[in-house]
């Protein structure tokens, strides 16, 4: 069939043709966002899940939600060699800006802009990577949010923020992906920061998403955090959702899969969505017509778990040491997974405390968590029968 015409086209974070499935988390996320708005309690919300689940895909359509309904927002991604501070603070300049064009609220956001350029002044020499333009005609304001001190000054920034959006009958938003990789003490600052606006009922939250590890770090981070924010599990799609993310955007095409065939793509690909997207893809290309059959998917499987291995698999083997590769073999070993530490040591013929900072590194990376003290996993779904072909 003509690939110009290709619903399915799986990327990082690209979305797919049918966001089937979370019909319910989105509408849980829209409610808690109005409820903020309008200065009710709700908790920030934190989507937590392996790689491949979709999780970015659902911030984004999340924050195109809240956008249609005049909500104001930013958009971060946590890259692991930048400070937190380095990523709020131009995008609270803009959010700022945005605000300061209604009247009304002029004068708050000038405070909060103010605040800003003293934050990000304060915490220059700290945190060197913060770089961040201001209008002349915006000076610090003494004592607000200029301490240098990261946790008081983020609460007293957020304070004067959640004022200028109170003001404005809107709320803040910030949508931030891959938490995990925020250092702890700068969490910390963070949770504190969202704790003090809700106390005092101001509309600012954070949806943000992670690796399974991330709910872990909240918690170590300040022992309230659970009490703060909902974890919503992000997981492989049910079989009927699984159905129609592929099914839907077929007929959109006018093209029919036969249940075989529909079948053989949810077994081999567990329903999680990345892989959904490349099965639809290869059986797509594949098939001379229409409708897809069990022998267009058994050719499509070979072309997309070659795509994955070259792909979504190597790109995080590459990252890693030979003694960190070495653990993830004998992990595969082992099977899919959980696994006891212990066992992973004797498979490789070590002690368990000589491997623990070998593991330690693995799950900094984001490539393995711990579901249970003692207990190892890989983030990627699928990641132990890729290790094993290669070990062939």
């Amino acid at each position: 069939m003509n690939p110009i015409t290709n619903p399915f086209a799986p990327g990082a974070g690209t979305p797919p043709p049918e966001l089937a499935g979370r019909d319910e988390l989105r509408k849980t996320i829209e409610t808690a966002i109005e409820r903020n708005k309008r200065g009710f309690h709700s908790k920030s919300i934190l989507m937590v899940g392996l790689r491949g689940v979709g999780k970015t895909v659902l911030l984004d359509r999340m924050q195109t939600d809240a956008r249609e309904k005049s909500i104001l927002t930013m958009r971060i991604e946590a890259p692991e060699r930048r400070s937190l501070p380095a990523m709020i603070v131009p995008q609270l300049r803009q959010s700022l800006l945005e605000l300061s064009r209604t009247e009304k609220v002029k004068d708050y956001s000038q405070r909060a802009l103010r605040g800003l350029r003293g934050f990000a002044k304060a915490l220059k020499f700290k945190y060197e990577d913060i770089e961040i333009g201001f209008d002349q005609n915006i000076e610090p304001e003494p004592g607000l949010a200029d301490n240098g001190d990261l946790e008081h000054d983020l609460q007293a920034l957020f304070e004067v923020v959640g004022m200028s959006a109170k003001q404005a009958g809107t709320a803040l938003v910030m949508f931030i992906d891959e938490l995990q990789y925020v250092p702890e003490e700068q969490l910390e600052a963070l949770i504190t920061a969202l704790h003090r606006t809700s106390q005092l009922q101001l509309p600012v939250m954070l949806v943000g998403a992670g690796l399974p590890q991330l709910a872990g770090r909240m918690g170590r981070a300040k022992s309230y955090a659970e009490r703060l924010f909902d974890f919503p599990q992000i997981g492989a799609l049910p079989p009927e959702a699984a159905k129609q993310a592929i099914s839907k955007p077929l007929a959109q095409q006018h093209v029919l899969i036969t249940d075989e065939a529909l079948d053989a793509i949810i077994n081999i690909t567990r329903g999680y969505p990345y892989f959904l997207q490349e099965w639809g893809k290869h059986a797509w290309d594949i098939a001379d017509y229409s409708p897809i059959t069990l022998e267009h998917v058994n050719q499509a499987t070979i072309e997309a778990v070659a795509a994955l291995d070259e792909s979504f698999f190597r790109v995080r083997l590459d990252r890693l040491t030979p003694h960190e590769k070495k653990y993830l073999m004998a992990m595969a070993e082992l099977g899919a997974g959980p696994h006891r530490s212990g066992d992973i040591a004797e498979k490789l013929g070590r002690r368990v405390q000589n491997q623990a900072p070998i593991r330690n590194q693995l799950i900094l990376k984001g490539i393995i968590w711990s579901p249970n003290h003692g207990e190892t996993a890989f983030t990627v779904p699928l990641f132990d029968e890729y290790m094993r072909r290669i070990m062939i």
